[in-house]
């Protein structure tokens, strides 16, 4: 009897550890890889700077999947089946140990993700895997009555068979590329950006590009959408996990104002106007004769320091004593609520992520099978999960690609 083939469609961290697991689980599985391009694990090797943040040290399902703007309630239940433990000792087991950093995002010891990619080509090797590059599957015929197996329509024009189908093929950044999953019946939630940087158009701020500050509060202006964390100004405007968390969660809502709103930054998080307003009363008699450049009381960076002192125009040179209430409130009105135009986005480095994908309701969130198409999964960005950044995206990764896999082992 011949063996039973699945095919895993990509090659990202999704598609192959789908593919590994599923190898050697079911040694009698004929295991192939398809992946249209010339590179295997490409998003693996360029993450976190050629580090790979394999995942984040959090170890609750409860507090993780608050980090998952798209999503929460499936990979609550995925979750249950292999979470951050399980990718930890999954590594761990095959000598690639992992480390956490005080942020808590999780990479190799090795700081290489040379040591993911060699781990998983191993493994690959080990199990009689066979990997098909520059194959770009075009149309997936599923099985009927007179043709019991999948085909898969390469645009070469050759047709590959198989009894079982993983899709792992990543997010799409246009609904179109999404028609040949539609014609097996499956509704696509409309791709659109998350984890963006904002762009901010001719603002002298951009002048000070490279610094940043530990505790900002951004609001949207005219939405629910509020984050504190630390920021990055940048010569387009601003960057930083703050930004970045707020790009995520508020894609849907930023994508239909098409990129052009405001935004309201408090540079001093633990402060509100008021506590400031007593703070500068209380350091003009602290530091009455000292000049108010020279030192300022919140360790603000002194160039977004001076920056604040000119917007208000405020003479770099006066003493704190001398400086007119008028200003004071100016200052600390625009150190707690400075608004900002933001007109358009830039992709943030290699950790694009597209919101949109597979309608979640249409898969098993416990063996990601699809509950139209019997033997047809899903892993990865192809469904309409995405995490913020910092390893949750690779998290649902290893998660969805090994739950697939040992549902499609357990499978004759």
């Amino acid at each position: 009897m011949q063996p039973k083939k699945l095919i895993v469609i990509g090659g990202g961290a999704a598609g192959f550890f789908c593919a590994v697991n599923a190898a050697t689980q079911n040694p009698e599985l004929k295991v192939i890889l398809v992946e249209k391009s010339n590179k295997l694990l490409s998003k693996v090797k360029v993450s976190g700077g050629g580090r790979c943040n394999v995942t984040h040290a959090c170890f609750s399902i409860a507090e993780m999947i608050k980090k998952y703007p798209r999503g929460e309630k499936f990979v609550k239940q995925s979750f249950h089946h292999f979470f951050t433990k399980d990718t930890i000792e999954w590594f761990e087991s095959r000598q690639v140990k992992l480390k956490t950093e005080p942020d808590g995002r999780m990479f190799p010891q090795s700081n290489s993700s040379e040591s993911i990619i060699e781990c998983l080509l191993h493994e690959a090797n080990k199990n009689g895997m066979e990997i098909l590059m520059n194959r770009d599957i075009q149309k997936i015929v599923k099985p009927s009555a007179s043709k019991d197996i999948f085909q898969l329509y390469v645009k070469d024009g050759s047709v590959l068979e198989a009894d079982f189908v993983c899709i792992a093929s990543g997010g799409f950044n246009k609904p179109e590329h999404y028609k040949w999953l539609a014609d097996l019946g499956h509704s696509i939630e409309s791709p659109i950006p998350s984890l963006f940087t904002f762009n901010v158009p001719k603002n002298p701020l951009s002048e000070l590009m490279g610094i940043s500050v530990e505790n900002v509060q951004v609001k949207i202006n005219g939405t629910k959408f509020i984050q504190t964390g630390p920021i990055l100004i940048t010569h387009w405007g601003f960057s930083g996990p703050v930004v970045l968390k707020l790009s995520a969660f508020a894609a849907l809502e930023l994508a239909k104002m098409n990129y052009d709103f405001t935004i309201t930054i408090n540079w001093l998080a633990d402060y509100h106007e008021n506590s400031v307003l007593e703070k500068l009363k209380s350091i003009r008699h602290e530091w009455a004769s000292k000049k108010i450049s020279n030192k300022n009381p919140f360790i603000l960076p002194q160039r977004l320091w001076e920056y604040h002192l000119t917007q208000c125009g405020i003479d770099a040179e006066i003493r704190w004593a001398d400086l007119p209430a008028k200003q004071q409130n100016l200052l600390a009105k625009q150190l707690c609520a400075q608004l900002f135009r933001v007109k358009g986005k830039t992709t943030f480095k290699e950790e694009f992520v597209t919101a949109g994908g597979i309608n979640l309701n249409e898969v098993n969130a416990n063996t990601m099978e699809s509950k139209i198409v019997p033997h047809l999964f899903f892993e990865g960005e192809i469904l309409n999960v995405d995490g913020i950044t910092g390893g949750f995206n690779f998290q649902h990764a290893w998660t969805s690609g090994w739950i697939a896999a040992r549902e499609i082992a357990s499978l004759k």
